[in-house]
């Protein structure tokens, strides 16, 4: 029985984590923003967001030490949908999106790690699924990356079992564009299915242009063709081109979502756990999606994004960028077969490893 369980304190810190190369081409460092939730019976929940190539993250930090933290101590972490909205509707000149739906993302990450403690079950056990195994797509290929390197890592996802690459398309010459998928296609030699990314690059004629040049490929999916506030102009995008479209790594609540499935805007919908105001909102945005029949292929974060997956039928796989150091998480998941296997353990299954803080803990 536990009628007086409450949150005693809620500790918040920036771990900075330096990228190897290839990575490093891009980025030199990522940032997680994290927090443990301490109760009074001694459960400690841990929820972070990943701040890529570390931007932004001390604002995160602030916003949540200063306006999310005060808004849960004393309280019951059980009742989490109340949580959540007191989260979600504080502040009511700032919206959750961006920095906003970061830090309540973190918060609501804990609170769920909470939970899934106290039942003694994996989150998507607890939440109906009983699929532990998740499929897994190979992402990277960053525009700073030569063309031996775009190669040499989808190599290494093949060889892990993924049987799906993602890598961008960076440059404003769309023949450059379509002979790099060209080169790619043919060094894989029909091992992988490509998906490619433009990351909000181009105007809605210049999408149109470039994805004509693709269409002989058999791509997956052709992502974030616009910027991601533009809901039509990503839906005319799609109504336009031959190649299924993929987007929501920057949309943050179910009433994007919601605004871009109305549209028609993608066939492949794309939350980010870290960013869509956690968990909570993300499984809504899953049970929206799957009334469309669309599917969902989150963000990022695959370590979190697998317990979503492993509990919902519309989930494509998880995205898998592998940058992560072996000493950050006790028992990071591995990908075998181009499959995650969820782990068992309780809640989202994450701990921060001993030395984690003591070799990345930021100032």
């Amino acid at each position: 029985m536990r009628a007086g369980l409450k949150i005693v304190s809620v500790d918040v810190f920036t771990l900075a984590i330096p990228l190897l190369h290839p990575i490093s081409l891009e980025a030199k460092e990522h940032r997680l923003v994290a927090a443990e939730i301490r109760t009074n019976e001694g459960i400690v929940g841990v929820g972070y967001t990943l701040c890529f190539g570390g931007v932004a993250a001390d604002t995160v930090r602030l916003y949540l030490e200063t306006r999310i933290k005060p808004l849960l101590l004393g309280d019951d972490p059980r009742s989490i949908d109340e949580l959540w909205e007191k989260m979600f509707r504080a502040d009511q000149n700032v919206r959750r999106v961006g920095i906003a739906g970061y830090a309540v993302s973190v918060i609501d990450i804990a609170l769920w790690d909470i939970i899934g403690k106290i039942a003694g079950q994996p989150l998507y056990k607890l939440w109906g699924g009983n699929n532990n195994k998740v499929r897994a797509y190979g992402s990277g290929g960053w525009p700073k990356y030569s063309l031996a390197e775009i190669i040499k890592e989808a190599e290494r996802y093949a060889e892990m079992g993924c049987q799906f690459y993602k890598f961008k398309l960076g440059s404003k010459n769309f023949f450059e564009n379509r002979r790099l998928v060209e080169e790619v296609d043919r060094a894989l030699g029909g091992k992988m299915k490509l998906m490619v990314d433009v990351n909000q690059r181009f105007s809605v004629k210049e999408n149109i242009e470039q994805a004509k040049l693709l269409e002989g490929f058999n791509l997956v999916w052709y992502e974030e063709p616009v910027l991601a506030d533009d809901f039509r102009a990503c839906a005319e995008v799609a109504r336009n081109i031959k190649i299924p479209v993929a987007t929501g790594e920057n949309n943050y609540t179910r009433f994007e979502f919601r605004e871009l499935i109305e549209q028609k805007a993608a066939k492949f919908l794309m939350p980010n756990v870290t960013r869509a105001n956690g968990f909570s909102e993300v499984r809504r945005i899953a049970d929206l999606a799957a009334s469309w029949n669309l599917l969902i292929t989150p963000h990022l974060v695959h370590e979190l994004s697998i317990q979503l997956l492993g509990s919902i039928s519309n989930g494509f796989a998880v995205e898998f960028v592998d940058w992560m150091p072996d000493d950050l998480f006790l028992e990071k998941p591995h990908c075998e077969n181009g499959y995650f296997i969820i782990p068992d353990r309780p809640g989202h299954g994450l701990e921060f490893a001993a030395g984690a803080l003591r070799n990345y803990k930021a100032e």
